[in-house]
């Protein structure tokens, strides 16, 4: 098994979206694997002071920002070769769900269109390994759970159906390109940097944890969207994994590509179906005080129930999460919004 933190030969990684919140929990577990990382994010979702704040904590390594859209073919290709990178590591998107039922056009656009366009960037620069962030809502309605790699991908809302488009076309691109790729369908991502160095700052906020932390802090109420689903407690049950941990299986799929090993689609999930009434019961717990909340009708592209299987992960990459318990999950985040009440605009 492989550490996602030894110290390997680390050539230079670009990470697109390297800015935002899965993105950089990957720039910073790439920096202690001991990579030069360089950033490539239009900062519309990412934040330059994550940029900075890693590049300070990790003096030795070459953290560098590079502002520019993933839509511009020019730009990233700049990029590539400003960074003589091996491999590049895929975050840039759009990602809601909601927010797609309603503008699917600027999902295609980003999400696939955009996508496309670094690919292609790749294949002139001659870059051959990519690693691709996708999701669980590529699945759609549960057939069966927990979810393993094998299940029908067949999404129910145009976010899951724009990730899937690039899953399949990757496939092509290897047979034509030579591109080596690892896909991640992560469930959850929730949670924040354990030493409290970066963390979730969104605007609009759109996860549950932090919805339900700002919420308890003082701010507008939690909305449950749903209560009336063919859950045990009537709202939807969904799979939590530490961002953090999400990071350090995108380090070892990384290792696996520029080992010479094959490309491959992994599912990253704890396997444990928590409810969204759980979830506010654990951060009221946690805060010490009442979560507010009221109820909102069910969210259209919404499944009742998402929770993975990650054995593949597990078994083929050695990825061991250690941070996947609710508690440390929602205590890592209640950490990083208690002291960055206003997000990256509040100094440590």
């Amino acid at each position: 098994m492989v550490s996602p933190t030894a110290r390997l030969a680390a050539p230079n990684v670009l990470v697109t979206g390297g800015a935002g919140y899965i993105g950089s929990h990957a720039v910073k577990a790439l920096a202690a694997a001991g990579h030069d990382v360089w950033v490539f994010d239009n900062l519309s979702a990412g934040h330059a002071e994550a940029v900075g704040r890693l590049q300070a904590a990790f003096p030795e390594r070459r953290i560098t920002l590079v502002e520019g859209d993933i839509t511009d073919a020019i730009a990233i290709t700049q990029a590539l070769r400003a960074s003589s990178a091996a491999a590049v590591m895929h975050f840039a998107a759009r990602l809601s769900v909601d927010e797609s039922m309603r503008e699917p056009a600027a999902y295609y656009r980003t999400n696939v269109i955009g996508t496309l366009t670094v690919l292609e960037a790749l294949a002139a620069s001659g870059v051959r390994h990519f690693v691709f962030s996708s999701t669980a809502a590529t699945f759609g309605e549960p057939l069966h759970t927990p979810i393993d790699e094998t299940h029908p991908q067949l999404p129910i809302n145009p976010y899951g159906q724009t990730k899937l488009v690039v899953e399949q076309a990757l496939a092509h691109l290897e047979r034509a390109t030579r591109l080596t790729s690892v896909v991640f369908r992560y469930f959850n991502a929730a949670g924040a940097d354990p030493a409290g160095l970066i963390g979730e700052d969104h605007t609009p906020e759109d996860h549950l944890i932090p919805r339900a932390i700002l919420a308890a802090l003082g701010g507008e109420p939690l909305q449950i969207f749903g209560a009336d689903y063919p859950t045990p407690d009537g709202t939807c049950l969904r799979d939590f994994v530490h961002v953090s941990d999400l990071a350090d299986a995108h380090v070892l799929g990384l290792r696996r590509l520029l080992a010479g090993g094959a490309s491959g689609a992994y599912n990253l999930g704890m396997g444990d179906g928590v409810s969204v009434r759980e979830v506010v019961d654990t951060v009221a717990r946690i805060a010490g005080r009442p979560v507010p909340h009221v109820t909102a009708p069910r969210r259209a592209g919404d499944p009742s129930r998402l929770v993975a299987s990650s054995q593949k992960a597990r078994t083929e990459l050695g990825w061991a999460p250690s941070r996947g318990s609710l508690d440390t999950i929602v205590r890592t985040a209640w950490q990083w919004h208690t002291r960055h009440p206003h997000g990256y605009r509040t100094r440590a």
